[in-house]
């Protein structure tokens, strides 16, 4: 198993600096490659006989002239320039992957040019014993033993890191070959989890006593001071050094911001698939949902698709399943109790009361325990195999409706 361990790094004056340039070239060495592959490609168009671009051939002649026209290129690690070339080479593979998908399932664009002072990085694979981790501190090439705040929390070989810059501070992503940690027994068979705007996450059955989760609202939490920030920053001349501490104050800002919403989802999914053996969630367009102008902040606040996703994965580590219920399910406007189907509910209208069995509850609780029936009933058959497609039968023929998302829809 691959994991990885982020670690603030506490690096000094001239390392720092080292970092600053290191970061500097493996951007200026991916935009070169990118550039170049875009040449070659156009070129290629004129003279179909030409090779296709790739970034092993790019590697290969930047190596051949970078000691001629680019000499400063040789003060920091070649692995900086090596796996920037590298990268690119990833992001063209995505792109062209999702160019035989649908327009609205895409997720890599075509690879745009790196800026200055943007998610600044660079990366080095451990050939050879590149690099190597020892308690709280760890040896780059070149720049030699730099001080962590923490210790490797794996136990395994390193393959990989990516020393990269965050506000003002520098971290190391490292990537340990580990073995598979052993699976757990959760105590609770199925739930659902139906995620919203007025509380980030609610249960069909309650998690220590508690069944809806609020959420941090990090950004919401810190909208003053950063708005204050923005036109301190946005006032100051360009270039300056009041300008430089002004950005670095709104980056460490937006730093805490995501800090605070990543710290909040990690302990949450932790704790959900710790507990439950079965998960059932929506699959939210949260793109779709965003373009909702009144809700669009709230939402992007929430962190939806990142929750998805340490869900996922965290799933396979502990031994639990995660159901992904279709994204047009009506599980708002569904009865828990009787499976009917409301014709319309409004957003406005927190509290479902059925029309046939007149049940009255939450509709966040309800929606909630909709997707646990559907996930449970995608439990595996008897014969081993899961059901595919699994959904509610209602007693009431389903109606075209929007896309629904617990609290982010409204049906008319």
């Amino acid at each position: 198993m691959i994991a990885a361990h982020k670690i603030a790094l506490d690096p000094n004056n001239v390392q720092a600096r080292y970092f600053a340039r290191a970061a500097g070239t493996a951007r200026f060495a991916y935009n070169w490659a990118l550039a170049e592959w875009r040449r070659q490609h156009e070129a290629r168009k004129r003279d179909p006989t030409l090779p296709a671009p790739s970034e092993i051939t790019l590697r290969r002649q930047l190596n051949a002239i970078k000691r001629d026209q680019f000499p400063w290129m040789t003060e920091v690690t070649k692995c900086a320039v090596q796996e920037s070339i590298i990268n690119l080479g990833v992001a063209f593979a995505n792109f062209f992957r999702d160019c035989k998908k649908a327009r609205a399932t895409r997720r890599a664009g075509y690879p745009r040019p790196k800026r200055r002072g943007v998610h600044d990085a660079f990366c080095a694979a451990n050939e050879a014993g590149t690099f190597r981790c020892d308690g709280k501190r760890i040896r780059l090439p070149v720049v030699g033993w730099i001080r962590m705040r923490e210790s490797l929390r794996f136990a395994g070989v390193p393959k990989h890191v990516t020393v990269s810059r965050e506000g003002d501070r520098w971290f190391a992503a490292v990537t340990v070959e580990t073995p598979e940690p052993a699976k757990l027994h959760q105590p609770c068979a199925v739930v659902g989890v139906d995620l919203g705007v007025k509380d980030f996450a609610t249960l069909s059955q309650s998690m220590a006593g508690v069944r809806s989760f609020h959420g941090p609202k990090a950004h919401k939490a810190q909208l003053i001071r950063l708005r204050r920030y923005s036109r301190a920053f946005s006032r100051k001349k360009k270039g300056s050094e009041n300008s430089r501490k002004a950005r670095v104050r709104l980056a460490r800002l937006h730093a805490r911001i995501s800090n605070v919403r990543t710290d909040y989802l990690h302990k949450l999914s932790t704790d959900l698939v710790r507990t439950f053996q079965v998960l059932g969630i929506e699959d939210l367009n949260v793109r779709g949902m965003s373009q909702n102008r009144s809700l669009a902040r709230s939402i992007m606040d929430e962190g939806f698709r990142s929750f998805r996703i340490m869900l996922e994965y965290k799933a396979k580590l502990y031994g639990a399943r995660v159901v992904v219920v279709d994204r047009f399910y009506p599980s708002s406007r569904t009865c828990s109790c009787c499976g009917s189907i409301k014709q319309s509910l409004s957003l406005s209208t927190r509290t479902f009361v059925c029309d046939d069995c007149g049940s009255i509850v939450d509709r966040d609780e309800n929606a909630a325990k909709n997707l646990e029936i559907v996930a449970a009933s995608s439990a595996v058959s008897a014969c081993g195999e899961e059901r595919s497609g699994a959904v509610r039968k209602s007693r009431v023929k389903r109606t075209a409706g929007k896309q629904e998302s617990g609290t982010e829809a409204t049906y008319g």
